[in-house]
Order: structure tokens, then sequence, then C-alpha cells
């Protein structure tokens, strides 16, 4: 007899998982990883966790992952924040976002205004680079194309930071 398939979880239930027990943690990081992860205590966060930090930017305003980052560690005493998990996180809030738009909702994570380090745009959020220029355009951004793989990336973006 066949297994009965499990139903997919929807972003919203990703990013509201009850299921990252024992998240948010800090955790002593081997000396070997401590430059790539930012330090000796690490925090991995939560996606709520980071939606809250996204849930702060208005309108015509950015923040960075490397911000981003950084506040969350600020908040739980470490030296820095999973930059893996972070990343995974953002997929997982933008795409939530976008499923609460087609659900009619208005309110929704404004994942769009937070850009990598360097300026650039994010191709793993929730309709890539077209949708995240689309967005930004639309909040007075004005938006440099990519080169070669680089990805395009937001002109004078320090101006415009939290």
């Amino acid at each position: 007899m066949a297994s009965p398939r499990r139903k997919r979880k929807s972003w919203r239930e990703k990013l509201e998982n009850p299921a990252v027990k024992g998240l948010p943690k800090v955790v002593d990081v081997p000396e070997k990883w401590r430059k790539m992860m930012g330090g000796r205590r690490v925090l991995v966060s939560t996606p709520l966790m980071a939606d809250e930090e996204i849930r702060t930017v208005r309108k015509g305003r950015l923040i960075t992952t490397g911000q981003i980052r950084r506040r969350l560690a600020n908040r739980e005493g470490a030296d820095s924040t999973c930059p893996m998990t972070l990343g995974i996180f953002l997929r997982i809030i933008s795409e939530a976002a976008e499923e609460d738009r087609g659900n009619g909702k208005k309110n929704i994570t404004p994942y769009w205004r937070v850009i990598k380090d360097d300026g650039s745009l994010n191709p793993k959020m929730a309709g890539g680079v077209a949708a995240q220029t689309a967005q930004l355009q639309a909040e007075g951004h004005m938006i440099l194309p990519g080169k070669g793989r680089r990805p395009p990336r937001v002109s004078d973006f320090e101006k415009a930071l939290v």
C-alpha cells in the first residue's frame, strides 16, 4: 500500500514554522569557521526574527544583509548571525510575502528593500532580480545593469540605507 502524500507546506507555514525548536540560539563556532561566520559566537536566528527587521524598513529606504545580520546578532548578544541560514530565511520571507499578496493581503513584508552588502540585488528572492528591480524602481531607486554574472545593483544605495 502506498503511503499517503504529505501536503506541501505553504511559504507562510515555513515562515511561522514552530518546528524550528531550539532557535534562536547562539553557538560557539570552531576556529576554522570564524572568519566566514563573522565571529566566535554566532546567532542562528529564526525566519520571523529576520522578517521583523525587514518590516522596519520604510518606503524609499534599503537594508543590506550585513545590516540585518548585525542587528540580529546585537539583539541576541552574539558576534554575528549565520549567513547561510539568513539567506534561506530571506527566500522564505520573500515567497511568503508574495503568497500573502496573492491572497489579497496589502501589508506584506517589503523584502525587495533587502540588498546585498555591495548594493546588488538578490536573484534568490521571489521573482528574481526582475521583480526586485520593478519594486525598487517604483520606490524611486535607480538600478544599474549587471555586468557578466554580476546581478544589477542599486545606484548610490548607501544614501538610502537605514
